[in-house]
């Protein structure tokens, strides 16, 4: 385990550093103070013959819940994510709650478009996912074709702070030539 604001640097070039975070829950007005883990670095990995993908321990520790869960959802093309299915589900539920609200309301109405647009994007969008021993993850087949892979090929890992990023080499490089001139702004902004 990570407290404070250690840092444990893992079995590679990645680092997890665990702080506390009050987040707030909209609905109720509560809030809690929670352990939070900053989830950074990059790792070239095989996908194998069987689309199973071996994560290295401590990102799967991170984006695996109490239950042993995993939520793995479809990001932009070539990019998938893994996030702790219960906390996912928690943040996912409260949105969720709120645009049954305004449907209820009448308030979207004029929105039907839109409304429909969600829901087929939200039937395919995530899948949760129990990690095998090893912290091997079997990538569910629409994700596959939706990351762009076959079987025995190279796959990079991207720790983003919030989630570990499944990326096809090729869309992560070209991800990286369009936002890696924002980085220091971005970092300025958002630290500041």
């Amino acid at each position: 385990m990570i407290f404070g604001n250690q840092i444990d640097r893992g079995f590679s070039a990645h680092y997890l550093v665990r702080h506390s975070l009050r987040r707030a829950f909209p609905l109720t007005g509560h809030s809690v103070v929670t352990a939070f883990t900053l989830i950074t670095g990059e790792e070239r990995r095989t996908v194998d013959e069987r689309f199973r993908l071996s994560l290295p321990t401590d990102m799967a520790h991170a984006v695996t819940d109490d239950q042993g869960k995993t939520l793995i959802t479809k990001e932009r093309y070539g990019c998938l994510s893994l996030w702790k299915a219960e906390e996912w589900q928690a943040r996912h539920s409260a949105g969720l709650a709120i645009l049954k609200q305004k449907i209820e309301a009448g308030r979207m109405e004029q929105r039907w478009d839109e409304v429909q647009r969600l829901g087929r994007l939200l039937s395919t969008r995530t899948q949760t996912v129990q990690l095998a021993q090893r912290s091997r993850l079997v990538i569910p087949d629409s994700f596959r074709e939706f990351l762009g892979i076959q079987p025995n090929q190279e796959v990079m890992l991207v720790g983003a702070v919030i989630c570990v990023e499944i990326w096809n080499l090729t869309a992560w490089l070209e991800t990286l030539k369009q936002e890696m001139p924002a980085y220091h702004p971005l970092f300025k902004d958002l630290s500041s």
